[in-house]
């Protein structure tokens, strides 16, 4: 185990740096705010923290769209607040992840406008400008994620501008070898700084077809992509021209190659693809490209064993060298357990829940909060922020309700967040699950996931093991981490009654101590596991 990369098996924290803390009472938190709560972070046992985007930014998308890459926004404070981030969570053997938003920028940002100017400036070909049709439409039927055309007009220069997301997100033009060296300079930036690692953000729409080919109809039966419901035409067609092109191999190597130049250094990948699992695969595959990589599969609306199996089986099956990451929650979706936690949402499912993640085979990313146990937050249409839900209200309510502050103790005005109003409101139900309440009882989800998480670091089976699934239904899962000589049997029941599972085979189990979790002593074909149960066992 000692020559295995830190980032193999590692579970890595996400923090959304509006609202982990707010340390100048602004109602916004901050990067001072963060490190105010490394001891917090550091008693959880993760081994990194993903920090989300933090740059200056005119904060239309909240920092996903950056105007300097090499600043940080006021708002969260300056480069030297981030420089001590680094050392402090470094002294706590804690690594530091940065966003990386590599296919777009801000239409704040300096390259764009010098590149909106005129046809003929240094920077006319850095965004992807085309003319229009002969009648003044743009040259296809690319959509932009977030409603409407892909396409903006801009006058200066008379023709349009891709957008994948905001219009006022324009996309960076990769097919200029200028651009790509810029962006490599802007990433090595931050490895001269001394972070660990790059989450990548959207790194499959950094190219678009040359040829701007209109991408064919997706028939309605077809129409699952993650987060893309009936009511956003993006769903309506399949996206071969507008992401996931082929010229994105060459540029990703040419990122490993300048990561491998700083050891230790770890890329993952967001991929939202038409199949996401294929392009995991092919993103990580010959130990030339991406690290790991992780999509959106897990972060489905139903929970179902049976579907978690197949999903993960599917990925195992497509991979070679490459390396998963999972998650069942981060900034863009509803909160776990209000997707998978029923009408009843139980504290013990929570606990059952982040321990399947942290289960499974390959590194974890686990969203701020859930550790709590936090529930989606209901946000009213006079208080969103995110433009996504101001677009598609009432049907689709964004990303608001996953995003707001973590409530850090139960008696304090903004739950200790902050002293000033915050920037979205602190539900109730969020300060019955606050951290100060969850500190003092010892069977709080919080202690729980601690419990599971520093045993887990003693697991070679479940940080690096291999993974055979056993039994699979919509309400339980049940599979096997081996490693070496080990072997250990986990089943996770997502009913409230307790289930008798049928094994695919007999199992000699044996006690296990120190997970939290329950552990069983058997031989037999079949599993009795409590409700709202994890069941974690060796097998001998």
């Amino acid at each position: 185990m000692t020559t295995t990369p830190w980032w193999r098996g590692a579970v890595v924290y996400q923090v959304y740096p509006r609202s982990m803390m707010d340390a100048n009472n602004d109602g916004i938190g901050d990067i001072p705010g963060i490190i105010s709560k490394l001891d917090y972070i550091a008693s959880l046992g993760v081994d990194a923290i993903w920090v989300s985007p933090f740059f200056k930014s005119p904060m239309k998308d909240f920092g996903y769209d950056i105007s300097d890459y090499r600043d940080i926004d006021p708002i969260f404070g300056t480069l030297a607040d981030f420089d001590e981030l680094i050392a402090k969570a470094h002294a706590r053997g804690i690594k530091i992840i940065i966003d990386q938003v590599l296919s777009h920028t801000s239409d704040q940002h300096a390259w764009f406008l010098e590149s909106r100017e005129s046809r003929d400036n240094p920077k006319s070909d850095w965004y992807v400008w085309v003319d229009p049709n002969p009648d003044g439409t743009p040259p296809n039927n690319w959509l932009s994620i977030f409603g409407g055309s892909a396409w903006e007009w801009e006058p200066r220069r008379c023709q349009y501008f891709l957008h994948n997301f905001l219009k006022s997100q324009p996309d960076v033009n990769f097919h200029c070898a200028a651009v790509r060296q810029q962006i490599l300079d802007e990433v090595e930036f931050w490895l001269k700084r001394g972070v660990d690692g790059l989450r990548l953000d959207a790194i499959n729409f950094c190219f678009h077809d040359k040829e701007l080919r209109s991408n064919p109809v997706k028939p309605e039966d077809e129409r699952k992509g993650r987060g893309f419901s009936l009511d956003n035409p993006y769903a309506f067609q399949k996206h071969v021209y507008d992401n996931t092109r082929p010229e994105n191999i060459a540029f990703l190597e040419n990122l490993r190659a300048l990561m491998d130049r700083y050891p230790g250094t770890v890329t993952l990948g967001e991929i939202s693809a038409d199949d996401s699992l294929k392009t995991m695969a092919e993103y990580t595959a010959g130990n030339s490209r991406l690290h790991m990589a992780y999509s959106f599969e897990l972060l489905v609306d139903k929970l179902s064993g049976s579907y978690i199996r197949e999903t993960v089986e599917t990925l195992e099956k497509n991979l070679s060298e490459g390396w998963p990451c999972w998650a069942i929650g981060n900034h863009d979706v509803r909160r776990f357990m209000s997707r998978w936690g029923g009408k009843e949402q139980s504290p013990q499912l929570a606990k059952t829940l982040n321990a399947l993640l942290l289960s499974l085979r390959g590194s974890v990313c686990s969203y701020q909060g859930e550790e709590l146990g936090l529930t989606e937050a209901e946000i009213a249409q006079h208080e969103l922020q995110d433009p996504y839900g101001i677009t598609f209200w009432p049907r689709f309510k964004g990303r608001d309700g996953c995003r707001t502050p973590m409530p850090w103790n139960h008696t304090e005005a903004h739950a200790g967040f902050s002293q000033a109003q915050t920037w979205l409101p602190i539900p109730a139900a969020h300060k019955e699950r606050a951290v100060s309440l969850q500190e003092d009882d010892k069977s709080s989800i919080l202690n729980a996931y601690r419990t599971f998480m520093h045993w887990r670091k003693q697991q070679p089976c479940l940080r690096l093991g291999d993974i055979q699934f056993v039994a699979a239904a919509e309400d339980y899962l049940v599979f096997t981490r081996s490693f070496g000589n080990e072997k250990l049997l986990c089943a996770f029941n997502f009913s409230a009654n307790a289930q008798t599972i049928s094994l695919d085979g007999s199992y000699h189990l044996e006690k296990m101590e120190g997970h939290g979790c329950h552990s069983v002593v058997t031989q037999s074909n079949n599993l009795l596991v409590p409700g709202y149960a994890t069941v974690i066992s060796r097998v001998v």
